[in-house]
């Protein structure tokens, strides 16, 4: 792995890093110099991960953490800021989609998104804010950055995504007002709203939803993972002076 510096010095965060775009985004930072903890529940997978960027140069270590616990969430935050000296780029990935009809939908799927989509994007917000802006005001950079990841689901309602729809839009708002707060600061809030992506994300919908889902798409050549890292990786290694708040990706074929 060849680094251009951009991020050395630096310590990034990734939730949900044990596949899909929070795989790709911690391989992206830390091939530009950060070094990258890598969170998730899957402690197995997170260790291949760190062991594969360890192999191309970069540094990363694994941790397994569920950020929909408060607790657990603050501890992962807290633990890497002391562990590592600082903190300065939170990527906030973490998410599940469960699609369906509002009608007779299983309401434990609605709690899962809402307990992780939502509030565990909220705890880890809430527990980095400081560590980011003591970072902001210091060196390497001047500046941090927490990278929100949404959906073309926060921008576009959709028949049978209603609640996805409704965490994802929330994130949006939430990003936005946090982003006001923080900017003149040097805390950048960024927003980055994926379209269909070759991940894990729809197989963890019931059967009959995942055939609409490939149906919907059949024929389409949708984003890689590494598509939305590379964007990932751009936003946070910008000029101090520069802050990309909000990114929408579609597939060139994608029409909503």
């Amino acid at each position: 792995m060849t680094t251009n510096g951009k991020l050395d010095g630096t310590v990034a965060l990734v939730t949900g890093a044990s596949s899909g775009i929070g795989a790709a985004t911690a391989h992206a930072l830390a091939a530009e110099g950060a070094t990258v903890v890598a969170a998730a529940r899957r402690k197995d997978r997170l260790d291949e991960l760190v062991a594969a960027i360890g192999e191309e140069g970069g540094s990363a270590v694994a941790v397994e953490a569920d950020v929909t616990s408060g607790d657990a969430a603050k501890a992962l935050v807290d633990g890497t800021a002391a562990d590592h000296g600082r903190l300065d780029v939170v990527v906030n990935n973490a998410g599940v989609m469960l699609n369906g009809p509002i009608e007779g939908a299983p309401l434990d799927e609605w709690e899962r998104m809402v307990d992780l989509n939502v509030k565990g994007l909220l705890y880890v917000a809430h527990a980095a804010l400081p560590h980011l802006l003591r970072a902001a005001a210091g060196d390497p950079r001047g500046v941090a950055d927490l990278v929100n990841i949404s959906s073309v689901a926060g921008r576009v309602a959709r028949n049978g995504s209603g609640v996805y729809n409704l965490t994802k839009h929330g994130v949006g708002a939430f990003s936005e007002s946090l982003r006001q707060e923080v900017t003149e600061r040097h805390v950048r809030v960024a927003l980055i709203e994926p379209g269909a992506v070759a991940t894990e994300l729809a197989t963890h919908m019931r059967q009959e939803i995942q055939d609409g889902f490939a149906k919907r798409f059949a024929g389409k050549e949708i984003l890689e993972a590494t598509d939305i890292a590379e964007t990932i990786a751009f936003v946070v290694t910008r000029p101090r002076r520069m802050a990309v708040n909000e990114v929408l990706i579609r597939p060139t074929q994608q029409q909503a």
